[in-house]
């Protein structure tokens, strides 16, 4: 199964149980085949946990549920050792991030030390408990959710925590005839239903297809032009890293491949930008105070940057 096909059985699984939904969900593959991790901010109500799970329930592969609270530890979320009398040996009790599919729900509700024990988990694959390190299941994707409103009982994320996600979305409002639908068919039970349609294994198949994809200098030129041009803008205090560009480049990569090419477009590239650079950008006090947001900032950058053309592209 090519990573294009994959794409179209997952959107067809994911179709039945939330309605207009397609983008999100390819913005979700998106990060499963480049190997990174998605955080979901928007208002409640719009699917986002549904999303996940149909997703998780798409693929053949284990998925745990992390409700964050200002109370849960990290060891909640990494897992601990405790004596087993029986056996009269320490043995470990693996935590919720031992699954290939995690969603950690209203991350922003945690304390920032119980945020940070999924720093080493995005960024390696991997958890240390106590000084000894286990691997974590391949694939494996965070999928974090965010509700952008709430202020009271919330803690910000660090720029730290936020530059280990590949990208940063949002679901919308559904269109007048998606919202009709949505009254008409929806049914809480609907996501019990759905059955895996993919394995592992393809989903592996489909990051190395997206390895594989060309990109040519010219599209590189583009990207270093776009992450450096973050940099000089005189609202942006904290531009992209060059982690950022290489963020941009294997996001790109993996939706040429999910849409059947084994090329980058310069559209890929302007596509998704705002999604993968946005949370990564720090704005200057009077920029905020004058109320612009990065995703206006970027809007602006990708604007003014020379497109290449088809003939160097």
């Amino acid at each position: 199964m090519s990573a294009r096909e994959l794409a179209e059985v997952i959107k067809q699984n994911v179709r039945r149980v939330l309605v207009g939904a397609d983008k999100p969900t390819e913005m979700l593959l998106v990060a499963l085949v480049a190997q990174g991790h998605v955080l979901i901010q928007d208002v409640p109500g719009v699917g986002k946990t549904t999303l996940a799970r149909a997703l998780a329930k798409s693929i053949d592969t284990s998925f745990s549920r992390i409700q964050f609270t200002p109370d849960l530890l990290p060891s909640d979320i990494t897992g601990a050792y405790y004596y087993n009398q029986r056996e009269s040996q320490w043995l470990l009790r693996e935590g919720p991030i031992f699954a290939g599919i995690v969603l950690a729900d209203e991350i922003n509700r945690a304390a920032p030390r119980t945020q940070s024990a999924l720093l080493e988990a995005m960024q390696e694959g991997q958890v240390t408990i106590e000084g000894e390190t286990r691997d974590l299941p391949s694939p494996f994707l965070v999928i974090a959710t965010q509700n952008p409103i709430e202020l009271e009982g919330t803690f910000p994320l660090p720029e730290a925590q936020l530059d280990r996600f590949l990208l940063r979305i949002s679901m919308g409002y559904p269109s007048r005839e998606d919202e009709k639908r949505i009254l008409l068919t929806h049914s809480p039970q609907s996501i019990r239903h759905i059955e895996p349609v993919t394995s592992t294994r393809q989903i592996l198949d489909a990051t190395e297809e997206a390895t594989a994809v060309t990109v040519e200098e010219s599209i590189a030129e583009y990207i270093v032009d776009l992450i450096r041009a973050t940099r000089e803008h005189p609202a942006v205090q904290l531009g992209g890293s060059p982690r950022a560009g290489t963020a941009l480049l294997r996001a790109s990569r993996a939706l040429a491949a999910l849409r059947g090419r084994d090329y980058v477009l310069p559209d890929d590239v302007k596509e998704l930008a705002v999604p993968v650079l946005a949370h990564r950008l720090v704005l200057t006090q009077e920029s905020m105070l004058r109320g612009r947001s990065a995703e206006e900032i970027l809007q602006e950058i990708i604007e003014q940057i020379q497109v290449p053309v088809e003939a160097e592209a």
